[in-house]
């Protein structure tokens, strides 16, 4: 195997990254962004993979959510706050089912690009490049704007370093104290069914505490009962972005990319000589794999072993995303395969992508149902072969929108165009995400 440097991916086929028209603006930004400060610190990265490690061997469950593609004008400290309490509830409810420590990491602080089906977007016979996220260019269908701009990346970081910044305050600043669990439950939240469970759920957990404080255990000397660890992760699509803020770490001396905790690879840059499996074999960060129904499982385990040719625990994630009606066809064989071959991987479930669907009217769209369908066909499916389902990748918001259909709110197609507000692919609302979580404890203990 070639020799791996930080910019060797240039020598590959680099699919889903733009191309720039002014080369030396964007020299300028790599640059500028090799300057900053990192996002995140090697010894962070290092404490997640040892978790992930206990995942691997079924001592543990992943939790990973958040937007499908942050937005620039949505940012506030609002939104971030909310998605951020989701993920604490979601976390809760399958602790106190699966009775095993949650991973939590969300879909933040840097998930700005996506890849598109196509490359160019036409409305009313205009052609311009398609929205690839905001870190690239603009939703607005501009000849200009939709032109992929460097200066963006810019803004980018400026964006996840805030985001970092309030998540950390969060997590260790006292808000994620379990006494604080009751006031968690958002106010759209409580007045359904699942807020009443829930509700039921951290009255247990307030007599358990209250059990504990009266033995001297409390949040003033336990640290695990006042603050959490939160971690971050994207796809590592726009490289020219990755490159810039990897960083030899001057401790160990290993490498180490710091724009998140945790990449992963799309299901569509994951191939035999792709430029993003190269830039990601260098780092030490825990990697993601997205795979499909279209997935070899040959070029799998190549793939697999040109990240991890340890085959350290904790390294590799296996985030499989197959729909409903094909997860029962594909997943067994990989399972298989991959179990004959001794790999170490985590197996997480991502029920999203392949159950997108468009609605009569056009709107892109997922039903609650299907999504359902396949966590727990995943589940069963697992249980069947003996192997550890590990975790859930979902694409959520602790917004209230309308972007998925069905749930116990028994959104509808036409109540879509009320709160339907993401830049890309359809969202969980923060209803629907705490649902999914009851049925996904119910079905794990099982």
């Amino acid at each position: 195997m070639n020799q791996w440097k930080i910019n060797s991916w240039r020598d590959f086929k680099a699919k889903h990254v733009p191309t720039y028209k002014d080369a030396e603006k964007l020299r300028t930004t790599e640059n500028t962004l090799k300057s900053f400060p990192p996002l995140v610190f090697a010894g962070e990265v290092r404490a997640l993979k040892k978790n992930l490690s206990a995942v691997s061997e079924g001592n543990g469950f992943l939790l990973q959510g958040g937007d499908c593609a942050e937005s620039f004008s949505e940012f506030n400290a609002d939104n971030i706050r909310d998605t951020f309490r989701v993920l604490l509830q979601m976390a809760v409810i399958l602790t106190s089912s699966t009775k095993l420590p949650v991973i939590k990491v969300g879909r933040m602080a840097g998930q700005f690009a996506k890849p598109r089906s196509s490359e160019f977007e036409t409305i009313n016979g205009q052609s311009f490049p398609s929205y690839a996220g905001d870190i690239i260019n603009s939703i607005e269908f501009d000849s200009i704007k939709r032109a992929p701009d460097p200066d963006r990346m810019l803004t980018a970081y400026s964006q996840a370093a805030s985001t970092l910044n309030l998540l950390r305050a969060f997590a260790d600043g006292g808000y994620a104290d379990l006494k604080h669990v009751q006031s968690w439950n958002m106010g759209f939240v409580k007045g359904g069914s699942q807020g009443e469970r829930y509700g039921h759920l951290a009255e247990e957990i307030q007599k358990s505490l209250k059990f504990m404080e009266a033995l001297g255990i409390n949040s003033s000397n336990t640290p695990q009962l006042r603050s959490v660890k939160y971690y971050t992760s994207h796809e590592a699509l726009l490289l020219p972005y990755e490159e810039a803020l990897t960083r030899s770490d001057s401790t160990s001396g290993d490498t180490y990319n710091t724009s998140a905790h945790f990449l992963w690879i799309g299901d569509r840059t994951r191939f035999i000589d792709s430029a993003h499996i190269e830039f990601c074999r260098g780092i030490q960060n825990p990697i993601g794999i997205k795979c499909g129904p279209k997935t070899n499982t040959e070029s799998l385990l190549k793939i697999i072993d040109t990240l991890n040719p340890l085959n350290e625990s904790g390294k590799i994630t296996l985030i499989t995303r197959f729909g409903f009606e094909k997860v029962e066809q594909y997943l067994p064989k990989i399972i298989k395969e991959l179990t004959k071959e001794g790999k170490s991987v985590i197996w997480s479930c991502d029920p999203m992508h392949g159950n997108t669907i468009k609605n009569k009217s056009g709107v892109k769209t997922r039903r609650f149902e299907n999504i359902l369908g396949e966590v727990k066909s995943n589940i069963e499916i697992h249980k069947a072969e003996g192997s550890h389902p590990g975790g859930i990748h979902l694409e959520m918001t602790g917004q209230n929108v309308t972007e998925c259909t069905g749930g116990l709110d028994k959104i509808s197609d036409s109540d879509l165009k009320d709160r339907y507000r993401t830049h890309c692919d359809p969202r969980l609302n923060a209803n629907q995400a705490i649902e999914l979580a009851f049925l996904i404890a119910d079905s794990l203990r099982k």
